[in-house]
């Protein structure tokens, strides 16, 4: 079977990626213990869900396919008390966030697998400062035209995703400034932005074979666009997203993906239309930067908007389709956060500023991630 070929899957079927941090509970650094914590976990029932990443001091977390809002978060929340119950054992802790908030990227180590090994060849320092952590969302396509299509439909929304997952306002023990500063380091990468603009499968996977007869890539691995498709899967993969800071929003940002992937394949409002990547990168900096009082470009129209107020016009849109998929309460989480101007760096930034010390901004990160919320 070609690696190109698409693979069908059932229709806005979906499943969730979570990259996660391992710290010591002396002082909350990362610490190189995704060793020991996956030899634990390879004894428990979830031993295939969870997987090594590049560095030693991060661990993944890989859902089921699911076709419902809440049967994901409640295999999400199975995953997060089996993997709390094994830090115990070994006096770790595992928080969400999208970057540890004052690790130094020079002291982490790779894990040591040979793709790890290879990155790190290839990338040099970059391969440490790449210990940030996302959430990757997978949306089934019948077909690899109806992923290109998407793709290119989501992509208007990448400053949504940025604004309702971000969790990544310190690095090195300060403040960027940005909402999601974990998505400066995926810039330094040379394939990282967008896909081109491409309007079919065929034309898709022309390309490919150009990059890979350049010698640019070897597989789809390789790129590591904000969206991408995945056709080994037969699904579209949002990479967009910091790892939130408990499951609770993670599940939520995968029922709005869900819901929106329905919305665009039923309805096809648009045609797909170069205009969105002309305005792309400006909308995503003013995400990262601004949050939801950035400034978003509909590229559609020109019409300039708050992304929050963008997102709440987007949630009422496709609510009925939410309703459809039974997702509804996972995007009314996110409408109530937009709604209360809150989010995942907000909190961060208010305890930083409640308790006086880095350290226990990222000791209350990890309670967050691994106490069931009440």
């Amino acid at each position: 079977m070609d690696e190109m070929d698409f693979q069908s899957s059932p229709h806005m079927s979906m499943g969730v990626e979570l990259e996660l941090q391992v710290l010591n509970t002396r002082d909350y650094n990362l610490t190189r213990g995704a060793p020991d914590l996956l030899r634990l976990l390879g004894k428990t029932p979830y031993k295939d869900l969870i997987k090594p990443e590049i560095a030693q001091s991060m661990i993944e977390l890989n859902s089921s396919i699911h076709h419902r809002y809440d049967e994901l978060l409640l295999e999400l929340k199975a995953l997060r008390d089996e993997v709390s119950r094994q830090c115990g054992k070994l006096n770790l802790a595992v928080a969400g966030g999208g970057t540890h908030a004052f690790h130094q990227w020079s002291e982490q180590r790779i894990f040591d697998m040979p793709r790890f090994h290879q990155l790190s060849e290839l990338y040099g320092y970059l391969a440490k400062q790449f210990v940030v952590f996302g959430q990757h969302v997978h949306l089934g396509c019948p077909n690899g035209d109806d992923a290109v299509y998407l793709v290119h439909m989501l992509s208007r929304h990448i400053p949504h995703f940025i604004v309702l997952s971000g969790s990544s306002p310190f690095s090195q023990a300060e403040d960027t400034a940005f909402h999601s500063a974990r998505l400066n380091a995926i810039n330094a990468f040379p394939l990282s932005g967008h896909m081109p603009f491409v309007q079919s499968w065929a034309e898709f996977r022309a390309f490919f074979e150009r990059m890979k007869q350049f010698g640019v890539v070897g597989s789809m691995k390789d790129f590591y666009w904000d969206i991408r498709p995945k056709p080994g899967y037969g699904t579209v993969e949002l990479r967009i997203c910091d790892t939130p800071l408990t499951v609770e929003k993670a599940a939520a940002l995968a029922a709005y993906a869900q819901a929106l992937g329905q919305y665009y394949l039923t309805e096809r409002p648009h045609q797909p239309s170069s205009d969105v990547y002309e305005l792309y990168t400006y909308n995503r900096f003013q995400a990262c930067r601004f949050g939801a009082q950035g400034n978003l470009i509909d590229p559609y129209t020109g019409r300039h908007t708050d992304i929050g107020s963008d997102i709440l016009a987007t949630l009422q849109r496709v609510m009925p389709y939410a309703e459809q998929l039974q997702g509804q309460a996972g995007l009314k989480v996110l409408q109530r956060e937009i709604e209360e101007n809150g989010s995942d760096t907000r909190w961060l930034r208010h305890t930083l500023e409640k308790e006086q010390s880095i350290n226990d901004v990222v000791r209350l990160q990890a309670k967050r991630w691994m106490t069931p919320a009440s």
